[in-house]
Order: C-alpha cells, then structure tokens, then sequence
C-alpha cells in the first residue's frame, strides 16, 4: 500500500466535474450524479497524493442496491485499486460495481465477485442519424403510465434498473400497439445544468421485436435531449450484438468498455 496517499471524501462539486471532466465519454454516468436530482444519494471517494487528486469513485445509492462506479484510465488503475483497497472497509455489505478493467483483482480481496460481463460504453457521435431516424409513433410516457411501464418492463425486462421518479424527467418515450405498450426507451442520467445524458431501460416486448420499434423509440428520446445536452452515452453488453448494431446505426460508437459485477462480503 502506498503510504504517501491519502482517502479523502469529496464534497465540491467544481473540483469532482474537473476531474471527470478528464474523460467526459467515460464519465458521463458520474458528471450526471452531480446534478441536484441524483447529488444526494451520492458520496464520493478519492484518493489523493502531496494534494492532488488521483483517483474518484462514486457510491451511488439511489436505487435498490448501492453501485460503485470505479472507471479509470489505462495509466490510472493502480491509484484506482490504491482507492478500492483505502476505501473497502466502509463500502456497504452488498452493492454492485462497474469497475474498468485492472480493478476487478483489487476488490475481489475484499469482497466475493459475481461477473455479470464486459459491457461496452457507447457515445452519441453522429448526431445527424439521430435527426434523421424515423420516430413516427413515438409518445412521452408520464407518472400516469407508471403502471402500465412496470408491468411492461416485468415482461419484457426482467431485472431492469428503472427507477420509478425517472419518470419526473419527462424522458421516457414509448410506442403502443392495441393500447399496449410495445417498447420503451429512457434515460439513467440527465442533467441540463451539466448537458449530459445517460440512456437506458431501452427495452421492445419479445413479441413485438424485430420491427424497429426499439430504434424509433431510442432515437426519440435522443432528440429530445438534444434540445438541453451535448453528450448522450449508454452502457451495452458486448456481447448484445443486435443492441450495439441498433445504437451504432443512431450514431453512436464504442468509446470505451468496463467489467460489471454484483459484490457481497465472503461468507
């Protein structure tokens, strides 16, 4: 361990957007968290040396399970895995972790890992595609459709991370069929004070898919956001090749990837 660095909890918002700042495609998640809709259930971890900031992680406690997210540069990660092993005795019993690839060792010492996979960071590029995309058909979705979304997202995305007062932001849009809903695309993040957006709960009913619907919704919510943001990014599995190809032909490309993994304390 190195003696010479210091755990320090960060509460200035100015000196943690500096630091993410560093790589806005990869932290567009984190600068979100900044705003006063997400801060409070934030805590910020750092690490720092003779003064200077070296590394930051996030405890997000927003949703059901607490989510640390520990991503970094390449010439970064051993002060990233100086911050995972500084902070691990007060991270919460169980929580989940999105951690750039180098980290995940450093905190399996700590905690029992469970991988949930490599996924890929995307970042709207080409914004043409957005504003050319076909959203005919397309509504935004309000708190009075939350019952109706729930029961959606029960059949058609089993294990999602939709918060219900996402719903506040007025970014959720969805395509019916027979009344029903049939695909709905949203946002984890959104921010207008700092112009970032996070997408995500992006979901078609099995069978409704392969008609496009997914595409005409993502591209919707895109444009909308637009209208108050500069940078949309989402998180991907590698692996979902139909999901990758779908955002790619928006205008997205891939700028960066990290490992996800649920965590608990060893028995």
């Amino acid at each position: 361990m190195d003696k010479t660095c210091e755990p320090v909890f960060l509460h200035d918002k100015a000196v943690i957007e500096a630091f993410l700042r560093k790589d806005t495609p990869q932290n567009i998640y984190t600068i979100g968290d900044l705003d006063d809709f997400f801060w409070g259930h934030t805590a910020w971890l750092g690490v720092k040396r003779a003064g200077a900031l070296k590394a930051l992680a996030l405890l997000y406690t927003g949703g059901a399970t607490p989510t640390l997210l520990a991503l970094c540069a390449a010439g970064a990660r051993p002060w990233a895995r100086e911050l995972i092993k500084r902070w691990a005795a007060v991270l919460p019993p169980v929580f989940y972790a999105h951690l750039s690839p180098g980290l995940a060792d450093a905190l399996g010492r700590v905690r029992k890992l469970v991988s949930h996979g490599t996924h890929t960071k995307m970042t709207l590029v080409d914004k043409k595609r957005v504003l050319a995309a076909d959203t005919s058909g397309t509504a935004v979705l309000s708190g009075r459709d939350l019952p109706a979304l729930l029961k959606f997202y029960a059949q058609s995305y089993p294990g999602n991370w939709f918060e219900p007062r996402m719903l506040e932001t007025g970014m959720y849009y969805g395509i019916r069929e027979r009344g029903a809903l049939a695909a709905v695309a949203g946002v984890h993040v959104y921010s207008r004070k700092y112009k970032v957006a996070a997408l995500g709960n992006i979901t078609t009913r099995p069978d409704m898919r392969g008609k496009g619907l997914a595409t005409k919704v993502t591209a919707r919510v895109c444009r909308e956001l637009l209208k108050n943001v500069s940078a949309v990014g989402l998180n991907v599995k590698a692996d979902n090749a139909a999901a990758v190809g779908c955002y790619r032909g928006l205008g997205f490309r891939i700028t960066g990837t990290y490992e996800e993994y649920a965590a608990a304390l060893p028995v």
